[in-house]
């Protein structure tokens, strides 16, 4: 998790994304936002994120994106 913070940090500076659960219904990360972490992800998890996973419930808090990169590296 706390790769995922520091990404996340990186990202999006002025979010705090210990607190936040609807980030992407709230409109705090837009689709430029979510392709960015999607490829942060990928490398620093090595981690493939397609298309169906794209869904908010996937990516509007950190413990949701958390368990969306678990879920793919136990399938890895």
């Amino acid at each position: 998790m706390e790769e995922l913070m520091s990404i996340l940090s990186e990202l999006r500076p002025d979010i705090d994304f210990s607190t936040q659960t609807r980030l992407v219904d709230d409109g705090l990360l837009d689709s430029f936002d979510i392709i960015a972490l999607v490829s942060d992800l990928t490398d620093a998890f090595a981690v493939e994120i397609n298309v169906s996973h794209l869904i908010p419930e996937n990516f509007n808090s950190a413990e949701a994106i958390f368990a969306l990169v678990g879920r793919l590296v136990a399938e890895g």
